[in-house]
């Protein structure tokens, strides 16, 4: 017997040391190639970039995972306490692997087999840390055998509190959601520390299978999930008995994001990330969880494109109807759901709009039906907008039916129209018949004092094109060039009392091109004019008369001093805006007219700060020591150092604004006179309408507006840049200035204001009329102004030859190509 005892001891022996070896050789073996686990220690997970408006509210976010980090010292108790039931209940006794719960779940696999039931895992939070951080999804039992590796050495070199830290930063939880704080906000819009009990332990249910435990889709799973979670946690001691029947019974509501906590500007929020993708590349925009806290206004930004989307649907209502988007030939029964299957026309949303069938036409309206199966009914009033166009410049005569304009089967864009007070109730409600416009248009607005952008729209709808119009689009700015034509002429001796000839003007161009022959608008001449008419009219040929007499060259480095145009070719036609610029940069450049000629950069972007709130970028780079005291004693405010470059003479600046404000009080921008308020601007118009503009300013805002074809065309006759663009501009000034006090524009010391006659900047005598307050420089009077300026005199240095007498540079862009033709507003 005794030697039987020995025998099995030495096999045992002989086994166990077999064993070992054999544990050590599979630990060697399996231990090749593993991932370095310390790599932990230095674990920084992609995180969302989060863009605010100027109020804080979200403007937009940037991610490839949707993850907002917190430490394990900011995350309640009672999230931890719910994922580690659900999870890992011995989380904190286990060395990586919980053995107990491997026997537990092999036992409960046998006794399911045969049963359709999901076999149970016995996985740690620390095996799911090694697997999510380190290996792949693999399904083996190599993978398992390297994750229970990695899973003992991760335990040996990590605080528990770390482990779980990793665990609940990285898990993916449904709706888009990597980490537990971000669920938060996804599922129930609350922070962590807001979550209730329920919601928690629905949170800790989800991390097997998210879509399997969707709130709405899979409500009733869902509640039974977050149960178990909540039976778990009282079993585990976690939570009273109390407080887990009361968790029992919360519904389960899931609280999307509201409208009061997001902004919207969709065009200004691509640009910033394009800004930010230049200085810290797609990963660390995408994955480097920044905080950009930007210079929107969000209510300035809804002003801008409620107008931009106003004006281009006025335009394109003026150029008649398209015809409709689509026809139906199927029976009327199934025209709802045909019309469903249908795409939405890109801003059709935002404008408020829906798609319907016509069902039946009569002479007076038309019934229409949508996909939901409402009926509604297009009356005639709705109709006489939609004309048949003709060509580019003309559209038919206005219908007198219904059925001149639809027909059963077409698929049209409606509007809900507004029940009048007083109005009875009507069977079916009044729709207005509406059209996508093909026009595009951009809008800037910005504060002429720092260059921060306030509101931004680049076109109709992101939706459809993300080409920013107000950044991207380069055009031909037309007349609204004029005033740094005019700038540098009131900087080189002329005064707004300066008079000069308005007659015509001709121009040899060079070997091999035609003479060039500009004309103003209205194809007249008005002989000896003037320079405050000469703006305030948009006079084409005065204006080339100064370009010429100070020389273009002069007029190209004002362009590129403002910021308008870099290295504008110096050739007569560019005077009056041949050359390509956008509308930020035209915006930026009349701001520095109004804050007194000093430099501005635009800025979309007050500050960046890192994900752990280090400041990477501050748009406000002044110094300022006693801005940081945290108590105030009634002390003066600080004086912030102002270290602006300036571009041109703060006199020039005002008499240009002097200048400017007489265009809207008596020439081609006064439909904006009636807003009541101090404003100054300029009209644009280019040849054959291709592009309108209208540029311009209040004291403390600026404001610019383009409208024209993606696809440079004709935008119709008349459409001038008052008619086209200024109705925008008003709309969004007058609204956006509502509030404000009519705040007059600042006069800089030095200026003289003296009366002279309008018409002819003389001074005013007693009893004349029409007379205004003109701007002079300290030591001009309007005696001093200059002779007219025929423009057949001796050129100044720098013009070239005088006009009428030659080439006076290289030989300008023939005027078909440029803004330099006829009819220039």
């Amino acid at each position: 017997m005794l030697k039987l005892l020995k025998i099995f001891a030495l096999l045992l022996l002989v086994g166990l040391i077999g064993g070992a070896a054999g544990v050590a050789w599979g630990i060697h073996h399996f231990s090749q190639g593993l991932p370095e686990h310390d790599t932990l220690a230095t674990y920084e997970p992609a995180m969302v970039t989060r863009v605010h408006a100027s109020d804080g509210r979200v403007l937009a976010e940037f991610a490839t995972e949707n993850r907002v980090f917190l430490p394990i010292g900011a995350i309640p108790e009672r999230v931890k306490a719910a994922f580690i039931s659900a999870e890992d209940q011995n989380f904190y006794r286990h060395p990586g692997v919980d053995f107990v719960a491997l026997v537990r779940a092999a036992v409960t696999n046998l006794r399911q087999l045969g049963t359709n039931r999901r076999p149970v895992g016995a996985s740690t939070i620390t095996q799911q840390v090694a697997k999510n951080f380190l290996l792949t999804n693999e399904v083996s039992i190599e993978r398992k055998v390297r994750e229970a590796i990695l899973s003992f050495r991760i335990e040996q070199t990590f605080e528990k509190d770390k482990i779980l830290e990793l665990y609940l930063n990285e898990i993916y939880l449904g709706f888009g959601s990597y980490g537990v704080a971000s669920a938060a906000l996804n599922y129930f819009n609350k922070s962590l520390d807001q979550l209730t009990l329920a919601e928690a332990a629905y949170l800790a249910a989800l991390p097997k299978a998210p879509n399997n435990y969707h709130p709405t889709r899979e409500t009733e799973a869902a509640l039974d999930r977050r149960n178990w979670v909540i039976a778990r946690m009282l079993e585990d001691g976690a939570i009273s008995a109390e407080t887990a029947a009361a968790a029992r019974e919360e519904p389960l509501l899931v609280r999307r994001r509201g409208e009061a906590e997001t902004a919207r500007a969709d065009y200004f929020a691509e640009e910033v990330r394009r800004e930010l993708a230049e200085v810290f590349g797609d990963a660390g925009v995408y994955e480097g969880g920044l905080s950009v806290r930007t210079t929107v206004d969000p209510k300035l930004q809804a002003i801008a494109d409620r107008s931009l989307r106003e004006g281009l649907i006025a335009y394109d209502r003026r150029h008649g109807y398209r015809g409709p988007l689509a026809r139906l030939e199927a029976e009327a029964a199934d025209w709802p759901a045909r019309l469903a299957e249908l795409p939405a026309p890109a801003g059709m949303t935002d404008a408020g709009w829906e798609i319907a069938a016509v069902a039946a036409v009569e002479p007076g309206a038309a019934r229409i039906v949508f996909a939901d199966g409402r009926d509604g009914r297009i009356p005639m009033s709705e109709l006489t907008w939609a004309r048949a166009p003709r060509d580019e410049q003309r559209v038919g005569p206005q219908p007198d039916s219904a059925d001149d304009v639809l027909a059963s089967g077409d698929v049209v864009l409606v509007e809900k129209l507004p029940i009048e007070e007083e109005a009875a109730p009507a069977e079916v409600a009044d729709y207005g018949l509406r059209q996508i416009p093909e026009v595009q248009g951009g809008l800037v607005a910005l504060d002429p004092h720092t260059g921060r952008v306030l509101a931004m729209s680049g076109g109709w709808s992101a939706a459809g094109s993300e080409f920013n119009r107000a950044t991207q689009a380069r055009r031909q700015p037309g007349s609204a060039f004029k005033p740094f034509v005019y700038l540098a002429a009131l900087d080189h001796g002329f005064t707004p009392s300066s008079i000069v000839l308005d007659a015509p003007v001709t121009i040899d161009q060079g070997p091999g091109l035609p003479k060039w022959k500009p004309a103003n608008y209205t194809e007249e001449f008005y002989g000896p004019t003037p320079v405050r008419i000469g703006m305030e009219k948009s006079r084409n040929l005065m204006t080339v008369r100064l370009a010429d007499a100070v020389g273009m060259e002069i007029v190209a480095d004002y362009a590129q001093r403002f910021g308008v145009v870099d290295e504008l070719q110096p050739v007569l036609s560019m005077a009056l805006g041949a050359g390509e610029t956008t509308v930020l940069r035209m915006t930026a450049a009349y701001a520095m007219m109004v804050n007194g000629g000093k430099r501005i950069a635009p800025a979309l972007i007050d500050r960046v700060q890192d994900r752990f709130g280090r400041t990477l970028y501050r748009q406000d780079v002044r110094s300022c020591a006693q801005c940081g005291r945290q108590v105030w004693h009634g002390q003066a405010p600080p004086r912030l150092p102002d270290a602006r470059e300036r571009v041109v003479d703060p006199h020039t600046a005002y008499q240009m604004v002097s200048l400017l404000k007489g265009v809207i009080q008596r020439g081609t921008g006064v439909r904006a006179r009636e807003i009541g308020k101090p404003l100054a601007g300029k009209t644009g118009t280019t040849n054959e309408y291709r592009d309108a503009w209208f540029v311009g300013f209040s004291p403390d805002l600026a404001v610019g507006v383009y409208v024209g074809f993606d696809q440079p065309r004709n935008l119709g006759r008349s459409e001038a840049g008052s008619r086209a663009a200024l109705p925008i501009w008003k709309s969004f000034m007058e609204e956006a200035l509502s509030e404000a006090p009519a705040t007059p524009f600042r006069i800089p010391e030095g200026i003289r204001l003296m009366r002279v006659a309008h018409a002819t900047g003389k001074p005013a005598g007693p009893g004349a009329t029409d007379v205004i307050w003109e701007a002079f420089k300290p030591g001009q009077t309007p005696q001093d102004s200059r002779p007219v300026l025929t423009g057949q005199a001796p050129a100044e240095p720098g013009s070239g030859a005088g006009l009428g007498s030659g080439p006076t540079t290289p030989a300008p862009a023939p005027p078909a190509a440029g803004s330099s033709g006829s009819g220039l507003y």
